[in-house]
């Protein structure tokens, strides 16, 4: 039996943000950006929060319709959108002002993101801890691919893990450039790449 999937709207906005927050506390970037259990608790719950709105606003989250998984797409132009530079030092001051991790993350990922070439880009994706191990996450991202195949459309993420790496590998990401180490011995993230596949014939 297949995945239910909906795009998700201004309505779902907590829940996007509840399985975020859920996914990702105990993720090894996470968890650099936010030391320490309790502290992670009261405030990584911020940080999903915005990057929910920002997608909300420019592009497009796919939510299962059990609202246990959701993924986070921006389509991205050939160029980068330069803003001045200061979106990643207003997010550190509506997030938690005194981490500057939380602007240093955005600005490292920055760096690192190919331009030349318009692509999807999966920004995040969540999946409930109790639901994660059942394809919930390859079926979010299928669904796009296939999208992205029929149009020609490359695509593009930040592997916050070795587990999810493998997962991406198997979809048909390849990693583009070096990875990317965290400072401070933080964690290692992997900038991946896919091509569009031809339809069979």
């Amino acid at each position: 039996m297949g995945v239910a999937i909906r795009t998700a709207g201004e309505d779902d906005r907590e829940t996007v943000v509840r399985v975020l927050d859920a996914a990702f506390q105990d993720d090894p970037v996470s968890t650099w950006v936010f030391p320490g259990a309790e502290y992670r608790r009261r405030t990584h719950h911020r940080l999903m929060a915005a990057f929910t709105d920002a997608v909300l606003a420019e592009g497009r989250v796919d939510l299962t319709e059990d609202d246990s998984a959701c993924a986070l797409w921006l389509p991205m132009p050939a160029e980068a959108h330069d803003d001045g530079d200061d979106g990643p030092a207003r997010v550190r001051e509506a997030v938690d002002p005194d981490n500057e991790r939380v602007e240093l993350i955005a600005r490292l990922t920055a760096g690192v993101h190919p331009s030349g070439r318009a692509h999807e880009y999966l920004w995040m994706i969540g999946v409930a801890p109790e639901r994660q191990g059942e394809g919930l996450g390859t079926a979010l991202i299928g669904s796009v691919l296939d999208r992205c195949d029929r149009e020609g459309t490359p695509a593009y993420l930040e592997a916050s893990s070795a587990r999810s790496f493998g997962l991406y590998e198997r979809l048909g990401f390849t990693l583009t450039g070096r990875p990317l180490d965290l400072p401070y011995e933080g964690p290692r993230m992997w900038p991946m790449w896919r091509e569009p596949r031809p339809a069979a014939r």
